[in-house]
């Protein structure tokens, strides 16, 4: 039975005596084996992103593509939302890759708990193979496939009693199905590479981009550090958000872009615009949202303290880029409340968008922003009214509209995703 052993050992089953042999029980993976199995497989893709690193080369010649823009504002912005669309399109490509390879290997770990619960049809195999004198040396089993082509053999050659073959059968199939998940697993983990080296570059363009629209504006930091003060002193004050919100619209100072810029405010095209390229209540169906990450709490549901929600919530990657959904001001950054680190921009019109759980914030007050480009980075864990609708592995972004300081629905604004559109 030396052969057996090899075999057994294969499937991660330690080799013993089979006198007497039930029927296997279904092959379930005991939660505790899942859970120690997707910790593992997180860690693999961790360590993957982390050893992809992008070259000398390839990081300076992205920073000789942002210097190429000469502080150009208009082409900073268009640069910017490019890259912030890209980076949250790999960003999903990533996490709906991670979901891909969890379901393969916990797919495989099925295959792996039935393979045990017949690890005594697997000696009586080889047994039977033995016993028609074809010995096949240990070596040739530390291979799945050399497993799968002993059983395959042992059917072939009708070394097996019609009942052992039919089971057999199955474990041949078993053996079939583990190799072909093995093979499709190997392929998903090298896409996953190729994905992680692509956002790693997009990730470096962005916050080189980022750097260069601070550069770009240094003739404005006066007026931007006056809106921040300004903006913190009203935080002080302010007792909740729709206080918050009041009393910053009340204190804002209206200010009309210079006349060159009136005459580019009509498209939306137009990255040069300062003010939003049509009226908020017109953006119906237009807007991006601001991760790619998927609803986990929608407007109206229990918002985990017995009251209905009055925002979204987002399960945003951890890393992820946030972006603005909106043109508009931003009147307010910083810390607020039990919120964490806030920022509230201004669609006009009476409209606001509230954007809560960031773990860093890339504008300033006063600043104008287009919908589509990057304002924030997520963190870990987010507000706590609202991580635990995200899950344990992502962050939570909450995410509210308000008409006149009330809260809305902001499902009718999103445009639709591809995925949307995919379903129809």
């Amino acid at each position: 039975m030396a052969a057996a052993a090899w075999v057994l050992a294969l499937v991660c089953v330690p080799a013993g005596a089979q006198e007497a042999r039930p029927a296997p029980p279904a092959a379930v993976e005991a939660p505790s084996d899942a859970a120690a199995r997707r910790a593992t497989t997180r860690a693999e893709l961790e360590a993957i992103q982390h050893d992809v690193e992008l070259g000398r080369e390839r990081q300076a010649e992205i920073r000789r593509e942002i210097d190429a823009l000469e502080r150009d504002r208009t082409r900073v912005a268009e640069r910017l939302v490019e890259s912030a669309t890209r980076t949250r399109a790999l960003e999903a490509a990533l996490t709906a890759g991670e979901a891909r390879i969890d379901g393969l290997d916990g797919r495989a770990a099925v295959i792996r708990a039935s393979l045990s619960a017949r690890r005594g049809v697997l000696a009586d195999v080889l047994a039977a193979l033995q016993r028609i004198g074809r010995k096949p040396p240990p070596a040739i089993l530390v291979r799945p496939e050399d497993a799968r082509g002993a059983v395959r053999s042992a059917i072939l050659v009708g070394a097996l009693l019609p009942g052992l073959r039919a089971e057999a059968e199955t474990l041949l199939a078993d053996l079939e199905a583990l190799e072909a998940l093995k093979a499709t697993a190997a392929g998903e983990r090298d896409r996953y590479r190729a994905e992680a080296g692509d956002l790693a570059s997009e990730r470096t363009r962005l916050e080189l981009l980022i750097e260069e629209r601070r550069r770009s504006k240094s003739d404005q930091e006066r007026r931007l550090a006056d809106e921040s003060r300004r903006t913190a002193e009203s935080a002080q004050k302010a007792a909740g958000l729709e206080e918050l919100i009041g009393r910053l619209d009340r204190e804002a100072v209206v200010r009309p872009p210079p006349p060159e810029a009136e005459k580019k405010l009509a498209a939306l095209g137009d990255a040069g615009r300062l003010q939003p390229a049509f009226a908020f209540a017109e953006a119906r169906g237009k807007l991006p949202q601001p991760v790619g990450g998927p609803v986990v709490r929608h407007w109206g549901e229990d918002d985990g303290f017995g009251a209905p929600s009055r925002g979204v919530t987002f399960a945003a990657r951890t890393d992820a880029r946030v972006s603005s959904p909106c043109d508009g001001w931003v009147i307010f950054l910083g810390p607020f409340r039990s919120y964490g680190k806030l920022l509230i921009i201004n669609g006009g019109g009476g409209y606001h968008v509230v954007l809560a759980g960031l773990a860093r914030i890339d504008v300033e007050a006063g600043q104008f922003v287009l919908a589509g480009e990057p304002v924030g980075t997520m963190g870990g864990g987010g507000p706590a009214a609202t991580t635990t609708a995200a899950g344990p592995e992502r962050s939570a972004l909450y995410v509210e509209f308000r008409k006149d300081n009330t809260s809305i629905d902001p499902s009718p604004w999103w445009a639709s995703t591809r995925d949307e559109k995919v379903r129809g």
